[in-house]
């Protein structure tokens, strides 16, 4: 496996397990993340001892999305989603706290996710003067439409259970491992070439709007980001106020 230390690597009983373990910046998406955690994910695609891959994290925050003090270029960002979406092992959520803006697109592209009751959720993009664009590649074709409207329009919080019920995740509970440990067992159970081949089964629609949307959804994020909006909203956010379009 690569070298790296911020996302951390274990391996039990074919569940390879990567852990975001950047705390300072609450598992920010920054650019050293996100090419850490691509190495990482590639590499246990390619070992013939994995049968899944799980995703978790260290502290209260899965991912408080990208990292506004290093941002991961857009291209880089697209080449994760299309990384998880795209292995050919199962790849699993396990959010046991906080997930902001770019994070609900990790979350998104994987296979199955479970969340604890002291997750919570937020599209915060709108909330600093930039859109959910190239995370919208694995979330449109799996989140119901109109719930994903609402919270993509407002930057609302919401609950484990309001995920579930609009299909971001797949299971909420209590004790998230409680909800992973038969979805593990399951996956332990079946045959390595057959899950590879009913993954491809499962992901043609998100892989089809990664081919399909990625240039041009990269390209507004590129123009949103560097937008005098953009600028003020990352701004406020930094400095622990309002922007100046707040009503």
């Amino acid at each position: 496996m690569p070298a790296g230390n911020l996302v951390q690597y274990a391996h039990e009983r074919g569940v390879t397990t990567l852990t975001l373990d950047s705390p300072d910046n609450r598992n920010a998406l920054s650019s050293a993340l996100v090419g850490e955690l691509t190495e990482r994910l590639r590499g246990a695609g390619s070992d013939g001892d994995t049968r899944a891959v799980v995703l978790s994290h260290t502290g209260n925050t899965f991912c408080s999305g990208a990292d506004l003090r290093d941002p991961p270029d857009p291209d880089a960002l697209v080449g994760l989603l299309r990384t998880v979406v795209a292995l050919d092992k199962p790849v699993l959520a396990r959010v046991d706290g906080h997930v902001r803006a770019g994070g609900l697109g990790v979350v998104g592209a994987c296979d199955i996710a479970a969340a604890s009751a002291r997750a919570s959720f937020a599209f915060t993009e709108v909330r600093i003067g930039v859109a959910p664009a190239v995370i919208s590649m694995p979330l449109l074709p799996r989140v119901d439409p109109r719930a994903v409207a609402r919270y993509y329009l407002t930057g609302e919080r919401f609950d484990a259970a309001e995920a579930a019920r609009i299909g971001l995740v797949t299971a909420a509970a209590d004790s998230v491992d409680s909800a992973l440990e038969p979805v593990l067992d399951g996956l332990r159970r079946s045959a390595p070439d057959a899950l590879a081949e009913t993954k491809k089964l499962l992901t043609v629609k998100v892989l089809q709007a990664l081919d399909r949307d990625a240039e041009a959804l990269t390209a507004l994020s590129a123009r949103l980001f560097s937008s005098d909006q953009a600028r003020e909203g990352m701004t406020a956010f930094l400095e622990r106020r309002d922007p100046a379009w707040v009503l």
